[in-house]
């Protein structure tokens, strides 16, 4: 092949999901465009951006699955990472600027971190860091805080489920400030920033604090378990012809309870049509009975009656 030609286009792949394994120094948007490529088509989207630092569970979504990707973003998520005690930086992640290193001092005792870790578990109200993806008056945070800009968001309503402290070692910066490397394992809801615990971990203990390594181990039901490298990706591809999927129905089975619908009600929901209650609260995967995702059903009252109403139709009637 010549230089200036461009390489084959590869056999679009089914619609469906990917749970990749995002390197490190990739940006989301990044994984994203090689996906588009494995994949045959731009029909591809993500679900919750990592930092470029972070590795771990990114679920992609590839033609019909895009429209899944709204319920993937709301699921709770799982990381791994490590925190030092005793530096502050101005994204409150090691990319950042040193904004503060007053050490760890006299060391942090195994009491007072626990106390400040169980105070930031549970409903909490979280500050976002300032290189956030949030808008503020039509910019994103990060882009504002870049250019130079004062950043100032709202503390929101977060819930930490799980912050567990796995081990914690003393060390020391290269300028020999003494600081501690914390382990943890956090379990969080949709929206909440693991580098603003970090920040905030250090406040509590007023000896600042940012995150050195994170790792996204599940989103939802998608764990590293099933996850895949990019190359082991590509290499699949190139092996079979075109690029694997996690089907919609199992997709959606990771997410939601599912509903198994008779011919005459997977018909009915093609054309949009409401259904008898399924008697579970919130969303329910209504799957056929060829095993096809139909629809996302969520039950409603309409004129009186308790019905399933179709909030989101993935295989229309014809």
């Amino acid at each position: 092949m010549r230089s200036d030609e461009r390489p084959p286009r590869r056999a679009t792949a089914p619609d469906g999901l990917l749970v990749v394994d995002k390197p490190a120094g990739w940006t989301s948007h990044d994984v994203v465009g090689r996906c588009r490529r494995l994949a045959g088509t731009r029909k591809v989207g993500h679900a919750g951006t990592l930092d470029p630092m972070a590795t771990g569970v990114l679920v992609v979504g590839v033609g019909r699955a895009t429209r899944l990707l709204t319920y993937v973003v709301g699921a709770d998520k799982a990381y791994d990472a490590t925190i030092r005690l005793g530096v502050s930086t101005t994204t409150d992640d090691a990319e950042g600027e040193v904004v503060a290193a007053s050490g760890t001092g006299d060391g942090v005792d195994d009491a007072d971190l626990a106390r400040a870790v169980a105070a930031l578990t549970g409903e909490i109200r979280q500050v976002p860091t300032t290189v956030s993806a949030i808008k503020v008056d039509g910019r994103r945070a990060y882009a504002r805080a870049r250019a130079g800009e004062e950043v100032e968001l709202a503390a929101r309503p977060v819930t930490v489920h799980r912050f567990d402290v796995l081990e914690a070692r003393a060390a020391a910066t290269d300028d020999g400030v003494p600081v501690l490397d914390v382990d943890v394992s956090v379990v969080v809801s949709s929206g909440t920033y693991v580098r603003a615990l970090a920040r905030d971990l250090g406040a509590v203990l007023g000896t600042g604090g940012h995150l050195t390594a994170l790792r996204r181990t599940r989103v939802g039901g998608y764990g590293l378990d099933q996850a895949r490298t990019l190359a082991e990706l590509e290499a699949q591809a190139d092996a079979d012809g075109v690029l694997a999927t996690l089907p919609l129905a199992d997709a959606a089975r990771a997410l939601f309870p599912v509903r198994d619908l008779t011919e005459a009600e997977a018909r009915a929901l093609g054309y949009g049509q409401w259904l008898a209650p399924s008697g579970t609260a919130g969303t329910v995967a209504a799957v056929g009975p060829d095993g096809t995702l139909v629809a996302l059903l969520e039950d409603a009252r309409r004129r009186g009656e308790d019905l399933a109403r179709p909030v989101l139709v993935l295989a229309p009637a014809g």
